[in-house]
């Protein structure tokens, strides 16, 4: 066996120049680029000393989209090649022969790697055992001038031995078992190796016996193809239904910022592949039933089917690879599939599905990452992707503190609000420091989900700031803490006349950014009409808190949303707009995240965030979302469903992939909002501490049907309104609903004259207040709903 020799360093690229090296073309510039000097949003690229090479030149104040237009090529001398592997670091760019590092033999291309589309660079080796002896040279390439069309390397060397510690089979991160299963016994075949040329005869003509459990093995690098199969018969006029079960089970996890998470969560509970297939045969009725139950109690409804899709297409979300679970049970999101890690506060805090569906994960993430892991206990600072990263991000701060009254709201009892309420209370305190002389004006730098600080005095994130106000107001008073729920209120209420003030453009009839003289090169939607421009009366909706800014305001700056940002067909807007990203084409529709009717749009050249501004010319979702939510909620009906049926044409699989829907990454969390949209359009209202639930439709009241969640149950509402009177009926699918008090609409203008009760065929007290065209009906002793059980209330 030969002994391993010392390392060679060919090239760290610690020099001004590309001395050695031959460029052509303009992406690679005139050396080697200064880490310290590189765009801030490339983030930390993971290089060796104080230069590395990177061809996203934005080098000469180019955009994202312009820095990555540069191409060309990067060229070694001549070496003798007499180590095993030429190992090196790599980011950028996936796209083959176009961003790429190649080796280069007689000036053909013998062997190449590519970046995974991440700036962070990371370990690469291309395998020079069989060419030893032999002249080589060392090609760095951009050809590409899309997307991800660029480059970024550093410390090439040497090597007997390929680039980073090569770890055991079992504990690498592909590793693992599938598992192929058929749910039955009698006439089961299985195939642990079929002869690939006899596919598909192989597959019904098998050397294995019925039931056999012959194993097979292959050498690595080789398919192992492997069948099961049933046989059956079939009589006359009969069915047979046969269910087979694909399993699998990659017990262990790469998040390479993330090194110490000790795997999934699944991996803890199935050891092997066929432990999960066994785990499903055992309980497949069960779990088949619970299935068609939700489903049949989700798709009964008066809403459209097509709305109906549309949301729980974005839910699947939750079950593909932008979200996983932790070996310790702790949820974790990118923003996108393996896009921008850390469960961003500033994009999840947009999600609303998760939440409702799956309460008691969402508390744990609060109080688990966001107020644990992602906080620091001394400034009450919320790092926005968890302890990744530290730095705080306003609308993500505001909004966390938003979804922990949320939370809260979705929980059994008090118990929980009552463990975090102190590192909650630290957050808004926070937030208020931000304010710097308490009149609910946001002060200095303002980091935003926008990627960029934004200066001056915002609508959008000062009033979400409000929003988060009134909502710790709401906790503070539940957790007993009087003296801070007066300090917020207190805040509150200057803040909202002042933002007010501030920003409502009359001229206009929307809501501006008031620039900061000693930022005027700063990015902002500043004078634009801005898609969040009254977000933080769209939590307000969500969460029962109220309004924040005024109620005539914010539905002309809804209506101006409409008038500018909305349009049917993208193509003519993005044709005098170049930068953005192409989420919504010529043809499609879309809501545009800022516009300029009025003429003022500004170009930031020369800012090192100017790049962001792209942003304002695209359609992404999750803001569409939340703005089509807010108008249904301030009866612009037609306007709001238009938005939401607008991106679900968008996503006809006609055209993409009707459950992908993209912003930066795949499946991408922010989407999730349009299940704020269902929550609007049910006028659904949820306290479960208190107790309390209420209806109120907003599309087709007079005979609507929809499913609700719960914090320990959930089911379907149904009412239908006649001259007669209305029948209401809330039938528990599955857990309990505890209750105090429900609150519902009814017809016509005068307080009815009769209220009934009855649970389970049996009349129950009520106590009933009306106000306006609602009935609250109250429960002294509280009730429950079990399983099965239907609340019947008659309006007459």
């Amino acid at each position: 066996r030969q002994a391993i020799r010392p390392d060679i360093v060919f090239e760290d690229f610690e020099k001004e120049t590309y001395e050695g090296w031959t460029t052509t073309g303009t992406a690679f510039g005139n050396g080697p680029v200064e880490k310290a000097k590189m765009p801030a949003y490339q983030g930390d690229v993971g290089s060796v000393g104080k230069r590395l090479v990177n061809s996203h030149n934005a080098r000469n104040g180019e955009d994202v989209a312009g820095g990555d237009k540069h191409t060309g090529t990067l060229t070694s001398k001549a070496f003798t090649i007499e180590r095993n592997y030429i190992n090196f670091l790599i980011g950028g760019g996936a796209h083959a022969g176009k961003t790429c590092v190649n080796l280069l033999v007689n000036g053909k291309v013998v062997a190449s790697a590519t970046g995974k589309n991440d700036n962070r660079m990371g370990p690469a080796s291309l395998d020079t055992r069989p060419l030893q002896g032999q002249t080589g040279q060392i090609q760095i390439v951009d050809n590409d001038t899309g997307a991800w069309g660029n480059i970024g390397v550093d410390q090439i060397v040497f090597s007997d031995s390929p680039n980073g510690p090569a770890a055991p089979l079992d504990k690498r991160h592909d590793f693992g078992t599938l598992c192929l299963a058929c749910a039955g016994v009698e006439g089961v075949r299985g195939a642990p190796m079929l002869p690939d040329p006899l596919l598909p005869l192989g597959l019904f003509d098998t050397p294995a016996a019925d039931g056999a459990r012959d194993s097979a093995t292959r050498p690595i690098g080789l398919k192992l193809v492997g069948a099961v199969a049933r046989k059956v018969t079939i009589e006359p006029g009969k069915e047979v239904v046969v269910t087979f079960i694909v399993a699998w089970c990659f017990p262990n996890l790469a998040i390479p910022k993330l090194p110490n998470h000790d795997g999934r969560w699944y991996g803890k509970k199935f050891g092997t592949a066929s432990a999960v297939a066994s785990h499903i045969v055992e309980r497949l009725d069960a779990l088949y039933a619970g299935t068609q139950l939700w489903r049949s109690t989700w798709y009964d409804s008066t809403l459209p089917y097509w709305f109906l899709d549309r949301v729980h297409l974005n839910t699947s979300i939750l079950a593909t690879s932008t979200c996983l679970r932790l070996g310790d049970g702790r949820f974790y999101g990118w923003e996108g599939v393996g896009c921008c890690e850390g469960t961003c506060t500033h994009v999840w805090q947009y999600a609303q599905a998760a939440a409702r569906l799956f309460p008691d994960l969402e508390r744990d993430t609060r109080q688990r990452v966001d107020l644990g892991v992602g906080m620091d206990e001394k400034t009450g600072r919320i790092g926005h992707r968890g302890e990744l990263n530290r730095g705080p991000a306003i609308d993500g701060q505001a909004g966390t503190i938003l979804r922990c009254y949320r939370e809260h709201q979705m929980s059994p009892n008090s118990d929980w609000l009552k463990a975090v309420w102190p590192k909650v209370k630290l957050a808004v305190e926070y937030l208020i420091k931000k304010d710097g002389n308490n009149d609910g004006v946001l002060e200095g730098p303002q980091w935003n989900t926008l990627d960029a600080d934004w200066f001056g005095h915002s609508p959008w994130l000062s009033g979400i700031y409000l929003a988060s106000l009134r909502a710790a107001e709401e906790m503070a008073t539940e957790a007993g803490d009087a003296e801070f729920a007066r300090t917020c209120r207190g805040i509150f209420d200057i803040g909202c006349k002042k933002v007010d003030a501030l920003t409502w453009n009359e001229d206009y009839q929307y809501f501006v950014q008031v620039p900061d003289k000693q930022h005027l090169a700063a990015v902002g939607a500043y004078y634009g009409c801005h898609i969040d421009q009254v977000y933080a009366d769209s939590w307000a909706h969500q969460v029962g808190i109220g309004r924040i800014l005024p109620q005539e305001h914010v539905r002309k700056a809804l209506a101006a949303l409409w008038k500018y940002n909305y349009t049917p067909d993208v193509g003519p807007y993005r044709a005098a707009h170049k930068p953005g990203r192409w989420y919504a084409m010529a043809g499609e529709g879309g809501l545009l995240m800022v516009t300029h009717p009025f003429g003022q749009s500004v170009e930031f050249k020369n800012h090192p965030s100017a790049w962001s501004a792209m942003y304002f010319n695209e359609c992404m979702t999750g803001f569409e979302y939340q703005v089509a939510g807010h108008m249904i909620a301030e009866n612009m009906l037609t306007e709001g469903l238009a938005i939401a049926r607008t991106i679900h044409d968008r996503y006809h699989p006609l055209r993409r992939n009707p459950y992908n829907e993209v912003e930066c990454g795949d499946h991408y969390a922010r989407a999730m909002a349009v299940y704020g949209l269902f929550v609007t359009l049910c006028g659904f209202e949820y306290h479960g501490p208190k107790g309390s639930i209420g209806f109120a439709p907003r599309l087709n009241p007079r005979a609507f049907k929809a499913a609700f969640t719960a914090a320990e149950g959930w089911g379907s509402y149904a009412q239908d309104m006649s001259e007669k009177g209305q029948a209401c009926s809330l039938d528990i699918k599955q857990g309990k609903l505890r209750l105090r008090n429900v609150s519902l609409v009814f017809a016509g203008d005068n307080p009815p004259a009769q209220v009934a009760v009855n649970l389970g065929g049996k009349a129950v007290a009520a106590g009933v207040q009306f106000t306006g065209q609602k009935a609250r009906l109250s429960f002294e002793p509280e009730i429950t709903l079990n399983t099965g059980d239907s609340l019947k209330i008659t309006i007459r």
